[in-house]
């Protein structure tokens, strides 16, 4: 798990984890533009964006019993089912995750974006 640098705030990125990377990657961005409009007052500066696979129903439960914050984003070509959930979090309940990875790369979940 990354360290946070001067409490930067991370947004994370659950994708259902039975969606090939690409797709759920774009289902990402969605619950990411989600996640902006309807938290106009968030604190997440556009730094640390990482994508995850998960059980995003499991993961949406476990929020909620955690009172965390989060949005979804449910894809209308797949009757609505939810694919992607985004929360600012400091990891701790994503630490049993794996990043998103596509064929031949390490990793391009974890990434700090440039300003």
């Amino acid at each position: 798990m990354l360290m946070m640098e001067n409490n930067e705030k991370r947004l994370y990125v659950l994708i259902d984890k039975s969606l090939e990377p690409v797709y759920g990657c774009v289902q990402g961005g969605h619950a990411v533009a989600q996640w902006l409009l309807e938290h106009p007052n968030q604190k997440w500066d556009n730094s640390y964006l990482i994508y995850l696979y998960a059980n995003v129903n499991l993961y949406r439960m476990k929020l909620i019993m955690n009172h965390k914050d989060f949005s979804e984003f449910r894809e209308p070509d797949l009757n609505d089912k939810i694919t992607a959930l985004a929360c600012e979090d400091d990891g701790n309940l994503f630490k049993n995750l794996h990043t998103v990875k596509t064929k031949g790369s390490k990793c391009f979940g974890r990434h700090r974006l440039p300003k």
